[in-house]
């Protein structure tokens, strides 16, 4: 076993929080796919992390630019709750407050997205394997990620004057920022609005929102308990619990 490893069991350990299975790797295909594999084979506390990803994916399919040297990790969480969108919600907030990032001020981008100054840091992915347990994937920049075929801006932990921080000890705070969150989920997400809205990226600013129907524009107001994403257009406030939310300027028309 090598340090690395050795090193993370002994941080989860110490939490009392050291899943069944836990392997770091140097390159896999998707973290995600892993830690499927070994949950339909009935193992119940998984933690994967690799430096690299093949064929790491995000949102809708949509391949995750997964170049060398960043965190991509996957785990499996139980719920006694039924899975709603409310959980990539939760996952952010806890991830928020992990001790690695007290002093960047970082945003959540509805639904799952962190961010800092416009740009994106990370994203987590849910993928659903029954009612009450869920893959969660979370990719995080530790270095700058080539920005051609990307839609977006991106950041990295090393562009925020970061480069120092320890890995290992960021994967444990993850992991375990994650499996809080399951906690805060079976809690009914409790004020789940307020939370969230002090740290929405886009508040109070033009956005565009692109769902089943078609595109609309509006003021982003934040969310609703539920989760729901409030945009006002004119004199209307509309809710919506799928879609893709975007800044909106002038300059994308």
């Amino acid at each position: 076993m090598d340090l690395e490893t050795r090193q993370l069991q002994k941080y989860l350990a110490d939490a009392n929080q050291l899943p069944d299975v836990l392997i770091l790797k140097p390159v896999t295909t998707s973290t995600n796919d892993d830690v499927q594999e070994l949950a339909l084979k009935g193992v119940q506390s998984i933690l994967i992390c690799s430096e690299k990803q093949t064929k790491g994916r995000g949102q809708k399919q949509k391949p995750w630019i997964s170049p060398p040297g960043n965190i991509y990790l996957s785990t499996l969480l139980n719920v006694q709750t039924p899975l709603d969108g409310r959980l990539s919600l939760e996952i952010a907030l806890n991830i928020l407050q992990i001790p690695s990032f007290k002093n960047i001020n970082l945003q959540i981008k509805w639904p799952n997205d962190l961010y800092i100054d416009n740009k994106k840091l990370g994203g987590i992915l849910i993928e659903p394997i029954t009612l009450n347990q869920v893959i969660v994937g979370l990719g995080i920049n530790l270095h700058p990620v080539p920005t051609q075929s990307l839609d977006q801006e991106t950041c990295s932990l090393s562009e925020l004057g970061l480069s120092q921080i320890d890995r290992t000890k960021l994967i444990a705070e993850l992991y375990l920022a994650i499996q809080q969150a399951g906690r805060w989920f079976d809690y009914n997400c409790y004020n789940l609005a307020a939370r969230f809205n002090h740290h929405a990226a886009f508040k109070h600013e033009p956005v565009s929102f692109e769902h089943t129907q078609g595109h609309i524009y509006g003021e982003f107001l934040g969310i609703q308990d539920d989760g729901a994403v409030l945009i006002q257009q004119n004199e209307q406030i509309l809710a919506f619990y799928q879609g893709r939310l975007r800044r909106y300027s002038v300059h994308q028309e």
